[in-house]
């Protein structure tokens, strides 16, 4: 029985790839969405349009993208909010995390566990930002730092399982 165990070999591949597309055409509706909501369902406002060209860059079919415009339009919609978290990870770098969420409590709650289980805590608002320069709705940062491998093992596990979080839309550090 040659060649019985191919299908079952794509398939699982075929499943994870399908998994990892999944969550990130998830955060780029979500942000399309709250993007949508604030201009009201306008498609031609510079918010929307930039969260549309992001989503297309990463293939989200225009179905997907059409739907999420029109939900966000409609009243009644999940009401997502933007929320901006700060930490200070391995080798004292800073993290900026950045998510949308309809229940902020619940996704402070989630981040605290993420990185308490990781051995870090949550910074006051504004003690990390000093350390980034926020430009077209992105973190910069000011000035980079080296870290050793060990730290910097450390920091891809920890920005990994941030970026897993659903709410989480993206993760910054200021390191090179």
């Amino acid at each position: 029985m040659s060649g019985h165990n191919k299908w079952s070999k794509i398939k699982n591949k075929k499943a994870v790839t399908d998994a990892k597309k999944s969550k990130i055409f998830t955060k780029l509706l979500r942000m399309i969405s709250v993007e949508a909501k604030i201009a009201q369902g306008n498609i031609d406002s510079p918010g929307v349009r930039t969260a549309i060209e992001k989503a297309r860059a990463a293939n989200v079919p225009n179905d997907n993208i059409l739907r999420a415009v029109k939900k966000a339009s409609e009243s009644g919609g999940e009401n997502l909010e933007s929320v901006t978290y700060e930490s200070y990870g391995p080798g004292g770098c800073a993290l900026i995390i950045d998510g949308l969420t309809s229940n902020r409590n619940k996704a402070a709650a989630e981040i605290k566990h993420i990185l308490s289980k990781n051995g870090y805590e949550l910074a006051a608002p504004g003690s990390a930002q000093w350390a980034f320069t926020k430009k077209d709705g992105e973190w910069i940062p000011n000035d980079t730092m080296e870290l050793e491998d060990v730290d910097l093992e450390k920091l891809e596990r920890l920005v990994d399982e941030l970026e897993d979080n659903d709410e989480v839309q993206s993760v910054y550090t200021n390191v090179s």
